[in-house]
């Protein structure tokens, strides 16, 4: 057994890991890093990456037989399953060498492609070798749920980690869950050439603003999608290629895959924390606003954290506990400024208070201001009318912001700075824009908040008035 000594110990080499690995040893820390299955993750190898290339690839289809508005004779797509998970490969190829072994090993790491485990509080194992560190930082990820659904063990299922290995294309793709994965991966599908049946159990796109979220569900039944909802499973039955799903409420729903989409859970199993006095809740590893967990030197980031799952959270946990492990300063995770988006056609974006949520905490000082794709130029040119953004707005400040509609994921990053950096709408407002472009929907909406008080204010046009009286 080799005996090492280090600085930072990272177990899990994904993106909340590699960032804090890359970071620490470039910051002249000692790091070692592990990771017993692959490098990059979660989103390199089976979310993020692979999904938003083969909804690119399903965009390219969906072009080519919606292009008749444009002067552009619709074609029939002959789509090429095999060749458009092809596609996806290449491109997690050419993002690999950025989390590769290679890569950190060069940056000073030390790589030992083995899972770890606690043998005591400071104390992990991983193969042949027994580390202890000054600092441990847990970033093992998640993986997705299996339900516990009657007969589930009997078919053949899919989910994100086994969906982009299909080579032929699904006739009939039944997705259990409305959430983001769902509802991206079944537009994708049915404009690849499947049909698609989406089962949730209580609303779809149910952690979104209500109102906006409709305006993607309301697209994809256009594009031939159904959506039930409201709707339990109760049973799984049937065999490959001829799957029958059962709900709560006697339905029935036939297909030829069955797809999980019904969540994440921690991957907190193979760690043995009991043996490093680390507890765990419903969702992952305990951890206080630091990302401390109940062992003072250890340090639980990204999924395995317990909290909202992006790939953009890991990373600025990373950036959380490195100011902590390396600086030996204070330093707290905060979620009210961290976005997240839904990469539908259109898109769905948000951050901070939803609506809802904004009039409870606020009543009667929130303001609620709107601004439609419908207004705006560009969209128009380019017949991407179908969406609108809404701010929360307390006391001149945004509170929280949803965009639905075309490069939603894009346009919300101006309003994750302005919560980050506590923001005025007046700073909004003062922003030029470049015309034509999407990006004045964010312009309009703050010039939306300011409208009624310039120009529905008796004041102003008195003092107007005033002026033009005294003008030479």
């Amino acid at each position: 057994m080799e005996r090492i000594k280090t600085d930072v110990l990272v177990i899990g080499a994904g993106s909340a890991g590699l960032s804090v690995a890359a970071g620490a040893s470039q910051m002249g820390a000692d790091v070692v890093l592990l990771e017993g299955h692959e490098m990059g993750g979660d989103c390199l190898n089976y979310g993020c990456v692979p999904s938003k290339a083969l909804i690119a690839s399903a965009k390219a289809a969906h072009g080519q037989a919606h292009s008749a508005a444009f002067g552009v004779a619709d074609v029939a797509p002959q789509v090429d399953y095999a060749a458009a998970k092809d596609h996806v490969a290449e491109v997690i190829a050419r993002i690999a060498p950025v989390d590769s072994q290679e890569r950190f090993e060069g940056l000073g790491v030390r790589v030992i492609r083995e899972f770890g485990h606690f043998v005591s509080p400071g104390e992990v194992q991983a193969g042949d070798f027994l580390i202890t560190a000054r600092r441990v930082v847990i970033a093992t990820g998640s993986r997705p749920l299996v339900p516990d659904i009657p007969g589930l063990g009997s078919v053949p299922y899919l989910t994100n980690e086994t969906l982009f290995d299909l080579r032929a294309r699904p006739d009939h793709l039944l997705i259990v869950g409305g959430g983001p994965i769902g509802m991206e991966m079944a537009q994708a599908h049915v404009r690849l050439g499947s049909n698609v049946t989406v089962i949730e159990g209580a609303r779809a796109l149910g952690k979104d603003d209500p109102e906006m979220a409709e305006v993607v569900l309301s697209a994809l039944r256009a594009e031939g999608v159904e959506i039930v909802e409201n709707a339990q499973v109760s049973r799984v039955g049937g065999q490959a290629g001829a799957i029958e799903i059962e709900t709560a409420d006697g339905r029935r729903f036939a297909g030829s895959h069955l797809l999980l989409a019904v969540g994440r859970r921690a991957n907190t199993e193979k760690l043995a924390l009991e043996a490093a006095g680390i507890a765990t809740t419903r969702t992952g590893i305990a951890v206080d606003a630091a990302l401390r967990t109940a062992n003072r030197r250890v340090y639980a980031i990204g999924d395995v954290a317990g909290g909202l799952q992006f790939t953009h959270v890991a990373g600025y946990h990373a950036g959380v506990v490195i100011r902590s492990i390396l600086f030996g300063l204070p330093s707290r995770a905060k979620t009210a400024h961290l976005p997240w988006a839904t990469y539908t056609d259109p898109e769905l974006a948000h951050i901070g208070l939803t609506e809802a949520a904004a009039r409870k905490a606020h009543g009667a000082r929130l303001e609620v201001v709107r601004h439609a794709y419908e207004h705006n130029d560009r969209a128009i040119a380019e017949r991407r009318t179908a969406g609108a953004i809404k701010v929360m707005v307390v006391g001149g400040r945004p509170v929280g912001a949803t965009i639905v509609g075309h490069q939603a994921g894009e346009l919300i990053g101006l309003w994750a700075l302005a919560l980050a950096n506590r923001m005025k709408m007046s700073q909004i407002a003062a922003m030029v824009a470049p015309y034509p472009t999407i990006g004045e929907v964010n312009k309009r909406a703050a010039g939306a908040y300011f409208s009624p008080r310039l120009f529905d204010n008796p004041k102003v046009k008195g003092i107007v008035r005033m002026v033009q009286k005294w003008l030479p």
